[in-house]
């Protein structure tokens, strides 16, 4: 298979124009003729499936990761997809880092048409138990490091009067999670940030889409299954683990997140916001249905069956099926 690395190619010439975002291929075009495409956090899980997808359909995609020497699995996916995609070695939240790799990838195949920023870390904690400089970390990935790369790309789709930004945010962007104050934080800001960026980037021709799942079968949750031991809060841990495991249950791919951004990137219409994955579009329907004071409620119910029973009655969704 031929394995591209950006980080060791300099001075490409600059492409010829290039068909939309949306574009898909069906009898092999050359690299200028296809959309460059950036997908931040590409080593597993939604980044990854995401990466493979639209190479598949067309894109000339450039997958980033921290360590690229962690893309075996990457490239072999990319390999049975019959397409390549090309590595490079991008920390979202070091500044020197993304400033470098968009460098090496204009340098390499011209300007960015399509951004993916999908790199994303989760954190267990309440309010009481949250570590700050760990709360710090999860910002500068989910919030800073979609805004570095977002600075990194703006000013060339600015000028171009084209471009399409697609925020990966969370369900948790929009209903608060047990138990996850930082993570859920973080993803609220990235909401706030988004809609300030397809306003700002709208006038400029460059579209903004929000993508954002619910529970999905990635490498995210096993590494997120850390959280503290005997604290006043273990009941609400326990209802948090039990609604991911709930979600691990209903086993919602990470292709499925893929197919929704390849959706929001062929949108005509200027559609901002897209649900998919397990629990997404109920808890959103659920949580407008309901006023802050029983939600609240609900949280703060004694016993671990009355609260299973609240949020099936006002969500429709099992949290017993991981218990």
């Amino acid at each position: 298979m031929k394995q591209h690395a950006t980080r060791s190619v300099d001075g490409a010439p600059a492409p010829q124009p290039k068909a939309g975002p949306g574009w898909r291929s069906e009898d092999g075009m050359s690299d200028t003729a296809r959309p460059v495409t950036v997908v931040t956090g590409s080593s597993s899980g939604i980044g990854r499936a995401t990466a493979v997808l639209l190479a598949a359909r067309g894109h000339r995609v450039f997958a980033t990761l921290r360590n690229p020497g962690k893309a075996d699995k990457l490239l072999a996916m990319a390999e049975a997809a019959g397409t390549t995609v090309e590595l490079v070695a991008l920390d979202v939240v070091d500044d020197a880092s993304v400033r470098d790799g968009f460098a090496q990838i204009v340098a390499t195949a011209g300007p960015v048409d399509v951004l993916i920023n999908n790199a994303g870390i989760g954190y267990n904690s309440v309010i009481e138990d949250t570590d700050l400089a760990r709360a710090h970390d999860v910002f500068e990935t989910n919030y800073w490091g979609a805004m570095r790369c977002a600075q990194a790309v703006l000013p060339a789709m600015r000028e171009r009067g084209s471009g399409h930004i697609v925020q990966v945010s969370s369900i948790a962007g929009l209903v608060s999670a047990p138990a996850q104050v930082i993570y859920t934080s973080s993803k609220w800001a990235l909401e706030c940030m988004s809609e300030h960026l397809a306003m700002e980037a709208a006038h400029f021709g460059v579209r903004v889409s929000i993508v954002e799942p619910g529970v999905t079968r990635t490498a995210i949750l096993a590494k997120n299954a850390e959280l503290p031991q005997g604290t006043p809060y273990d009941w609400i841990y326990g209802r948090e683990f039990a609604f991911y495991a709930a979600g691990i249950v209903a086993n919602v791919q990470p292709d499925a997140v893929a197919e929704t951004i390849w959706t929001a990137l062929n949108n005509p219409a200027a559609q901002l916001r897209y649900k998919v994955a397990w629990s997404a579009e109920e808890l959103s329907a659920g949580r407008l249905e309901m006023s802050d004071e029983d939600w609240i409620a609900l949280a703060a119910t004694p016993k671990d069956d009355d609260y299973y029973n609240g949020f099936k009655a006002a969500f429709g969704l099992d949290l017993r099926m991981g218990t």
